[in-house]
């Protein structure tokens, strides 16, 4: 089970850093058009500034379950080696515990956020913001997945062994 949960974060992960690798070309492209547009052509485009916030948003919320699989967000791992090794992997899996719980209550609450986005139009596109606005739910579901997926796979050792092979140096 270890190793099915770590394989298919692993697989997960991967597409995620795709699509936010993706996510980020299109920004800086789009960043790129418009200090062009300002500064050479004077085309006055009224969209590159709008669409650089929302693949900024996308990007930088998917890379959130980057850092759940890989273990890179903020862990509080000097008071966590204070607690005594045998109450350390408690600790380490009710504190997933409780990043699961959190990323569930964004979820839950994205969610209609998200579908408040349904009734709003972009001023500049005339489109719904569901699909931007969405990019809250379908993160914290990714986080979600993640989430379980590492506690599976780490069962409360990744202080000790470090996610992906990866070694601390």
């Amino acid at each position: 089970m270890r190793d099915w949960a770590a394989n298919t974060s692993m697989r997960l992960n991967r597409g995620v850093e795709a699509v936010v690798a993706v996510l980020m070309a299109l920004l800086v492209l789009d960043v790129w058009l418009g200090v062009v547009d300002r500064y050479f052509f004077h085309w006055q485009l009224p969209w590159p500034e709008i669409i650089a916030r929302y693949l900024m948003i996308w990007a930088a919320m998917l890379a959130v379950s980057s850092g759940i699989a890989r273990r890179d967000h903020i862990g509080l791992t000097a008071a966590i080696m204070r607690v005594p090794l045998g109450l350390r992997r408690p600790v380490l899996v009710a504190i997933d515990l409780c990043i699961l719980a959190l990323f569930f209550y964004v979820f839950w609450f994205g969610l209609g956020f998200a579908d408040s986005g349904a009734k709003r139009q972009a001023m500049i596109f005339g489109v719904s913001l569901q699909p931007f606005y969405a990019a809250i739910p379908a993160a914290a579901a990714l986080a979600c997945i993640q989430t379980v997926l590492a506690m599976i796979r780490d069962a409360g050792t990744h202080l000790d062994m470090p996610p992906f092979g990866e070694t601390s140096a």
